[in-house]
């Protein structure tokens, strides 16, 4: 097995952060499918948390050594730009002639979304800090090469 895969080195890192986003992404186009009359508030902010979480996930996959901290407070605070953005017209400009550009912009602001893209750090950031401990424990006793 490759040492950079058995010693949780950036190579598993950023395989792992391809599957947490591809999984994000997943889980947020599921949820916002899913969500309809009642539940469609509930749809929108879970994917308003699960894009700050994708982000998370983006720059753990290009920067693997990245501390949990770090990481998420370039992932919310790139996600509260993007909110805060909104309140000029050239988002909204932008979704009306592109999908991407709706999902990745949006098009209106809207207050809320800041708080539940907060929860969505705090997830992300979780998540990531559990899975250093993990890794950190599997690889006791394991002597790494400079």
């Amino acid at each position: 097995m490759n040492d950079s895969l058995r010693r949780g080195g950036p190579l598993s890192t950023r395989l792992f952060a391809v599957g947490a986003a591809v999984l994000t992404v997943a889980v947020a186009l599921g949820v916002r499918a899913g969500a309809t009359g009642a539940t469609e508030a509930v749809g929108k902010y879970a994917g308003d948390a699960l894009y700050t979480v994708l982000l998370h996930a983006l720059v753990v996959l290009a920067a693997p050594r990245v501390k949990p901290l770090v990481a998420v407070a370039v992932a919310l605070g790139v996600s509260w730009a993007v909110e805060f953005a909104q309140l000029s017209p050239v988002p909204g400009e932008l979704s009306a002639r592109s999908t991407l550009a709706r999902l990745v912009l949006g098009s209106t602001f809207n207050a809320p979304d800041l708080f539940w893209y907060a929860v969505g750090a705090v997830f992300g950031c979780v998540v990531h800090f559990m899975l250093n401990a993990f890794s950190s424990r599997r690889t006791v006793g394991v002597v790494r090469e400079n």
